[in-house]
């Protein structure tokens, strides 16, 4: 038997995204859509930019904002990878931007298995950027939402690509401030918490208007105004996602002070920066990863 023959058709058929043949929405604004353009990505459209400038005219770290939270969960991966971490669940995955998740983890550890999970039909489209993987790994992708946790969880994609009974890296990041009280956001990263067994960890990030409150008002009214929903959290409501859980040093802290590195800027299409715009401020984020005892 050619094994690796198969194993390659194996990736080559996961690699195929499914044709739903629903409305890419591309006459109305999506989060991920803005946040690609705060990266300097390709993949947004005109209502995501015109969205995205009032956004910026509100509050102007948005770009700075993106910049650190995509470098923190490249660290983030790295860190929990070299600890042993081999499985990741990464939800809101937004769209895709070289190196992805798994590309971090598989560099690293080849045999590391990536399933990405996001509600945007754009990035279904572009679903084959996020499934080539290592052939030692294994990478799937689920349309699902969030706020309907199960059927992330109960998803074939899940079942077939992770082992749920050893750790898990369960990854949320730059998705908290999307999903607002009314949906239950504690109640929902406690439910998929309650599925990972023990040994997992947990990656979170979400805005914050503790070092800009009244930018970040006026950030908020805008999105609102175009339609959007979400909502900013204080440090001591963010920390509320880790009751029963023990957080990894350094704790809760700024996305660009979590375990610092020399220089991230090459993890985004921006050119370099003066690492002076990396203020509290601008980046306004909370960030921090926890271990399930």
């Amino acid at each position: 038997m050619d094994r690796n023959g198969e194993r390659r058709r194996r990736t080559e058929r996961a690699a195929r995204p499914p044709h739903s043949g629903r409305d890419l929405g591309l006459d109305r604004h999506h989060s991920a859509r803005i946040y690609d353009y705060f990266l300097g990505g390709k993949t947004n459209f005109p209502p995501d930019r015109e969205v995205a400038e009032k956004l910026l005219a509100a509050f102007p770290g948005f770009r700075n904002a993106a910049r650190a939270n995509r470098a923190f969960m490249h660290r983030a991966a790295r860190f929990l990878a070299e600890r042993g971490i081999h499985q990741f669940l990464d939800i809101g995955t937004g769209i895709p931007t070289s190196p992805n998740l798994h590309e971090v983890v598989q560099a690293m550890v080849p045999r590391s298995r990536v399933v990405y999970a996001d509600n945007d039909p754009i990035v279904l489209a572009h679903a084959r950027a996020l499934l080539t993987g290592s052939a030692e790994g294994r990478t799937a992708y689920v349309d699902a939402d969030i706020t309907r946790p199960d059927s992330i969880l109960h998803s074939a994609q899940v079942r077939e690509t992770l082992d749920l009974d050893r750790p898990v890296a369960l990854c949320l990041v730059g998705l908290l401030h999307y999903i607002t009280d009314e949906h239950d956001a504690h109640g929902i990263v406690r439910h998929l918490v309650e599925a990972i067994p023990a040994g997992s960890h947990v990656v979170l990030s979400q805005c914050t208007p503790d070092f800009a409150p009244e930018e970040w008002e006026q950030a908020m009214d805008v999105y609102k105004m175009d339609g959007g929903s979400a909502q900013v959290r204080p440090k001591e409501e963010f920390a509320r996602f880790f009751e029963g859980l023990d957080l990894v040093e350094p704790g809760i802290e700024v996305p660009h002070r979590w375990h610092p590195d020399e220089d991230t800027s090459h993890v985004v299409n921006l050119p370099p920066h003066d690492p002076g715009d990396t203020t509290d401020a601008l980046v306004s984020m909370w960030a921090g990863v926890a271990r399930k005892p």
